[in-house]
């Protein structure tokens, strides 16, 4: 693994930096939480006119022809000013699907509004109390299908904790059948869909959206349910489903790790300056030593998240080291806001003061797609596997 940056990714990411870090400021982070949608759309353009919307994209459909990575770069920074734009819903969980699984009409009906910020797209995977590796959502093959071969499929179930799901254009649904996992494409404004809004722990606007009957045609099915190759692998849904898992869980991992980065050095200017008995606290030994723990956790954080997303990027394989990194992502990262808010004393809980974004952004991403201990039993599942 090299964690160096290329010349062309480090311009990726001092554009995103640059860009977040005028735009997404505190004064302007309060402003969108006193909306609605809890979602900065003058942001969302700045980053569409300057191309970061579409570095996964092909450069067919107007993106920049980059990849998973790049997309991740601009993730890092997000987490790193705890941006109110939905960069993972979009760029991950739909844009990434769609150019790895879309057909051509699929693909040019929707990365070209990706990539100008027309479109938000997402993905509905968590299902509450459930296992997003295995959906419990129902999709049955439309009897009433009359096109030339079939294909059409209807949708029953719930989805909860759908990112960005109240603005989303499209949403990409996984749901079981009797053939097996199937993706499948749904709008959100479809007959037999209702969607409710849940206000995350950091106070985002998810949703939780309920399938009744929902007719889904041939031509809106990512990936149809069927059988494995051979006897016992998995079917293309199930393979589908997991490499777009692995890549969501990744990509909440990065930004976890620039968040807990934002708070270490939000805390090491803190104690620097903040003084008790005519001498910085910084120079205290339990504040050194605390400190010193929560720099360890947020470089441990950021270097699973770092070694999941290069092998995913480069087409290894990668479950065991997501599982890793997601298990870092909940328990390394808690401590460090943790730390973090104590060494800020009263300041720490004072919602004025930026530290509290990072706590709750990192609280509310670790438990996205499982928190620390359905990873670490994911782990298990896939060691207990490995030959």
């Amino acid at each position: 693994m090299d964690f160096a940056f290329t010349e062309e990714q480090e311009a990726v990411r001092e554009l995103a930096a640059r860009i977040l870090g005028d735009l997404s400021t505190p004064e302007n982070l309060k402003r969108v939480e006193a909306t609605e949608e809890r979602f900065d759309r003058d942001l969302w353009r700045a980053l569409a006119d300057a191309g970061l919307l579409g570095l996964a994209v092909a450069e067919a459909h107007g993106g920049a022809g980059l990849g998973f990575l790049e997309a991740c770069i601009v993730l890092e920074e997000a987490g790193r000013v705890a941006a109110a734009v939905p960069l993972g819903a979009t760029m991950v969980l739909g844009a990434l699907a769609l150019s790895r699984f879309g057909s051509p009409e699929q693909q040019l009906s929707w990365l070209g509004r990706v990539v100008s910020g027309a479109a938000v797209l997402t993905a509905a995977l968590a299902e509450t109390g459930g296992d997003p590796w295995r959906p419990t959502t129902k999709a049955t093959k439309d009897t009433k299908d009359t096109e030339a071969g079939g294909g059409a499929w209807r949708l029953d179930g719930a989805k909860a904790y759908v990112p960005a799901g109240m603005v989303a254009e499209l949403m990409v649904v996984s749901a079981l059948s009797d053939d097996g996992v199937g993706l499948f494409l749904v709008d959100p404004g479809a007959p037999g869909v209702t969607r409710r809004p849940q206000e995350a722990t950091d106070g985002r606007i998810e949703a939780e959206v309920e399938l009744s009957d929902v007719a889904v045609p041939a031509a809106a099915v990512l990936v149809a349910p069927g059988p494995g190759e051979a006897a016992l692998a998995p079917g293309p849904g199930e393979a589908a489903l997991a490499w777009l898992l692995d890549r969501a869980c990744a990509a909440i991992c990065v930004e976890v790790a620039g968040a807990c980065q934002a708070a270490s050095k939000l805390t090491a200017q803190y104690t620097t300056q903040r003084e008790q008995f005519g001498k910085p606290v910084a120079t205290f030994q339990a504040v050194g030593q605390r400190a010193a723990d929560a720099y360890i956790d947020a470089e441990a954080v950021r270097l699973t998240a770092w070694q999941a997303v290069w092998r995913l990027a480069n087409d290894l394989p990668a479950s065991a080291e997501v599982a890793v990194a997601k298990f870092w992502a909940d328990d390394g990262a808690q401590r460090v806001v943790h730390a973090a808010q104590h060494l800020h004393g009263g300041v720490g809980v004072d919602r004025e003061y930026p530290l509290h974004r990072y706590y709750l952004l990192t609280k509310h991403l670790a438990l996205s797609l499982g928190g620390g201990t359905a990873s670490l039993l994911r782990l298990g599942e896939i060691l207990a596997a490995t030959p």
